[in-house]
């Protein structure tokens, strides 16, 4: 199964984040080379921010490593579907829309997720399988 890697675990790589380093370094090798690790636009612009040259991102992110694919538009709809429903509910505003678009790409790919963060994947698309610290300690 295809794994679509969250912006979070890329992070924490790039920035050797002293917390999460480790258990996203762990799985991404484990996964590396075993399942397609997938990014998105969203992942992407999510991770280049932090960044003013876009050589250095694809350094980072080497199309040949993270296989780059388009968020589909029944995705899109999915996404913005969830949103609607989270803010309904009274989701407050630090859960940004470009979580759903993860989520539903995952959703609607067949893929797994490779997230430190599974609340909101839990909650709103709880059919993807998640691989966390919570399902996958170190």
């Amino acid at each position: 199964m295809a794994v679509l890697v969250d912006t979070n675990v890329l992070v924490d790589l790039a920035v050797r984040d002293p917390a999460w380093y480790g258990w996203s370094r762990s799985r991404l090798m484990k996964l590396a080379g075993r399942e397609p690790l997938v990014i998105n636009p969203i992942i992407y612009a999510e991770f280049s921010v932090r960044y003013r040259d876009i050589d250095e991102v694809d350094r980072l992110l080497p199309p040949d490593e993270f296989h780059r694919e388009s968020l589909p538009w029944s995705a899109a709809f999915a996404a913005g579907a969830a949103f609607r429903v989270y803010r309904a509910a009274g989701g407050s505003k630090d859960r940004v829309l470009p979580d759903f678009l993860i989520g539903a790409h995952a959703a609607i790919g067949g893929y797994a997720i490779l997230t430190r963060d599974p609340k909101g994947y839990r909650a709103y698309f709880p059919d993807v399988p998640l691989i966390s610290p919570e399902t996958h300690p170190l």
